[in-house]
């Protein structure tokens, strides 16, 4: 009988190999294909990416995956905007926040599983070299220059706002900076002294009470693409073409 603590895997899926670099599962019934994915990471070296037919379908995988997965075996999903080409209006904060934590941790990652559908896995993604550039990281006993860093979290796609309550927003109440930096669970709130970092504590934008202290943040970029004047007019130039 095998026991929950037993790591011997139940189905032992093939894997791809060099002499046979195309293996077909089949007869995976129910969660039994979430189980042989979970297995099949296990096994695998590196990273494994699973393409689902629909956003749904992507977002059940996920679920199951880490409900089997090991604790080493990480699991993302990779949303897709769930918005069409030329809409009016831009992917929910949420969704953004979700993509750009999921494209961050993709370069240092060496195991775990993405779940993307086929439409999100076909979109145009940002380069590396975009994502790291724009990150920011802010440290506790660091020092903060906050005008000119108001200016880089505009240039990232930060908005300004009066409070705080969505991934993407920051808003500066005297030596106090509150943001929501994009693929974080909750916003932080900067106390400055001076040019100095006194604290960085989480707090609840409802009720807006501080938790607990940080010793570093680090600030995704907002967007997937710049927002700089020269992008903006780059964008107007290709759109008129």
């Amino acid at each position: 009988m095998r026991t929950v603590s037993d790591p011997t895997p139940l189905l032992s899926p093939p894997l791809p190999d060099p002499a046979c670099p195309r293996v077909l599962w089949g007869q995976l019934y129910g969660a039994a294909l979430s189980l042989a994915i979970a297995e099949a990471a296990r096994a695998h070296p590196g990273p494994v990416i699973v393409l689902a037919a629909t956003s749904r379908e992507a977002e059940q995988l996920a679920a199951e995956l880490r409900f089997f997965a090991d604790r080493d075996v990480p699991v993302a999903v990779l949303p897709d905007y769930e918005t069409l080409p030329y809409d009016v209006f831009s992917p929910h904060p949420d969704i953004t926040s979700q993509r750009l934590a999921a494209l961050a941790a993709l370069p240092g990652r060496e195991r775990g599983v993405l779940v993307a559908a086929v439409e999100a896995a076909m979109q145009r993604l940002p380069p590396r070299s975009y994502v790291e550039a724009h990150t920011l990281v802010l440290e506790a006993g660091g020092r903060l220059d906050l005008d000119a860093f108001r200016g880089r979290l505009a240039a990232a796609g930060y908005a300004s706002v009066t409070q705080v309550v969505a991934p993407g927003e920051f808003a500066v109440r005297g030596s106090l900076l509150d943001v929501y930096p994009m693929g974080a669970p909750q916003p932080y709130r900067i106390d400055l002294f001076g040019d100095e970092i006194d604290s960085i504590r989480v707090f609840d934008p409802d009720s807006q009470r501080s938790g607990e202290r940080l010793a570093a943040v680090r600030l995704l970029p907002a967007r997937e693409f710049p927002s700089t004047p020269e992008s903006i007019k780059e964008f107007r130039r290709r759109y008129r073409q």
